[in-house]
Order: C-alpha cells, then sequence, then structure tokens
C-alpha cells in the first residue's frame, strides 16, 4: 500500500504532498495524524531552509475530505470530536513550522485542502484552481482551529462570504482577496512554486524564523515585553548577519549556516 503522506528533500527544501492521487487527495484521519508528526519533525530540522506543501499528481492540491470516513471516524459527536482534535493539531503544526512554508496548489484547494494551504507563508496556484469550504452543504461546523488561519488571511468578512455560501471561488477571485499570492498558468505551479521555495532557501534561515516569529507574535495584542522587543537586536551576533553584510561588500554570495 503506497504512502499518503510522502516525504522527500532536495538540499535544504522538504516538499510534503498529500498521496491520494485516485480520490483528489481527499484527507482522511491517518494523514491528519501523520501530518501533525511529520511538520514537528521538519520543523525541528535546523538543516531545513524551506517546506513546500502539496497534493500528488497535478488534478488537486486537496479536494477536500475523504466523506467515508462520516460513518466511521466521525460518526456521533465523540468521534467528531476527536477527528477535529486530529485536524486542529495538524494544522497549528503547519502554522507552528519555524521554517518557511509554501503550498503549491494545482486544481482544487478545498475544505481543509484551503485550512492547510492558508496555513502556509506563501501560496501559489494555477489559473484553474478552485478554492472554498463548502461545509453548509453537508450540515457541518468548521471549528475554531480551522477558520483562525481563514480569517487572518483574507479577513472576517471574506471568510464569511467563503463559509455562508459555500460557492467555489476562481484563481482570479482567491488573488484578489489574499488568499494566494502567486497566479500562474496551470502547467507552470510547479516550476514557480519551487522557484520561490529556492530563493526563500537562499537568504538567511536566521532571518527568516524571526520574521515569522515576530509577525505571529503581532497577532497577540498583549504588550511586547522588553525582552522580546530587544530579541531583533540578536542578529547583530549571529554568523549569518557577519556573513551577510560582509558578502554584500565583496559582492558575492553569502553561505549562511543558520547560527
Amino acid at each position: 500500500m503506497a504512502e499518503e503522506l510522502i516525504v522527500s528533500r532536495d538540499g535544504g527544501i522538504a516538499t510534503v504532498a498529500f498521496n491520494r492521487p485516485e480520490k483528489k487527495n481527499a484527507l482522511n484521519l491517518a494523514i491528519w495524524r501523520r501530518l501533525a508528526e511529520v511538520m514537528a519533525e521538519l520543523a525541528a530540522d535546523d538543516r531545513l531552509r524551506c517546506v513546500v506543501l502539496r497534493g500528488a499528481g497535478t488534478d488537486a492540491f486537496v479536494a477536500g475530505a475523504d466523506i467515508s470516513e462520516f460513518e466511521t471516524e466521525r460518526k456521533g459527536r465523540a468521534r467528531g470530536k476527536n477527528y477535529g482534535e486530529a485536524v486542529g493539531r495538524a494544522l497549528h503544526a503547519v502554522g507552528d513550522c519555524r521554517h518557511p512554508t509554501v503550498a503549491m496548489i494545482m486544481g482544487p484547494c478545498i475544505g481543509g485542502g484551503l485550512e492547510i494551504a492558508t496555513r502556509c507563508d506563501i501560496r501559489v496556484c494555477g489559473r484553474s484552481s478552485k478554492f472554498g469550504i463548502p461545509s453548509n452543504r453537508l450540515g457541518l461546523v468548521i471549528s475554531h482551529a480551522e477558520l483562525e488561519s481563514l480569517v487572518a488571511v483574507v479577513g472576517k468578512g471574506y471568510a464569511l462570504e467563503i463559509l455562508l455560501t459555500g460557492e467555489l471561488i476562481d484563481a482570479a477571485r482567491a488573488e484578489a482577496i489574499g488568499l494566494v499570492q502567486r497566479v500562474v498558468a496551470d502547467t507552470e505551479v510547479e516550476a514557480e512554486a519551487l522557484k520561490v521555495a529556492r530563493v526563500v532557501a537562499e537568504r538567511a534561515p536566521l532571518t527568516n524564523r524571526w520574521h515569522k516569529k515576530f509577525l505571529k507574535r503581532l497577532t497577540d495584542p498583549t504588550p511586547l515585553t522588553a525582552a522580546e522587543r530587544d530579541e531583533a537586536f540578536d542578529c547583530y551576533d549571529s554568523e549569518d548577519f557577519k556573513a551577510g553584510y560582509q558578502a554584500f561588500m565583496a559582492k558575492t554570495k553569502p553561505a549562511f549556516k543558520g547560527r
């Protein structure tokens, strides 16, 4: 039986692929559980510079949930809660990854797929991609953990439009509301997403991690402490800063070490 979540590496870039192409990469409980584990493992790896998430093949990023599990893993409140908690852990693991993340979106990005994509830092899609969370067609309620990143990316108004209509939107509309940052021809999605990942991977990894950390902290209304404000100046003692400015002065390419 093929693995349903495949992790591959190319230097400092890791790719996580949802591998159920025969079901348009629909998500099941096993994938959610494994995704949480995989993202925690990748986040702890200091050798990494970027993580790309994608669907296997070219037909779909993720077309939603595996409906066949509604009669098993999601039957009744207790099982539904258990499933939802697994989803929440996986989504937080994606969002909490220290390394920059890129969603490579080919085809539909629906339901849990959209929830995963909005946890990524950069989203690249094809012109034929479709987006939405049509849960109200099933009488299914989306939990707080699943909604928070959607609201953070597009705001309450657009999030409500997506949820209350249950309609799918196209790539042009997704770009207009900030749901994706880059829209390219369907045949160029993989190349564009990997190009972005390589550019990110070439930059100072400590700087990228700090910026992710600081931007996440700024979503918390609690006032920053003096120690938190001062952390921005820790970069001056890093090897990466020294390598970066010396390379700039010498007009050479810096060799960042993540230290």
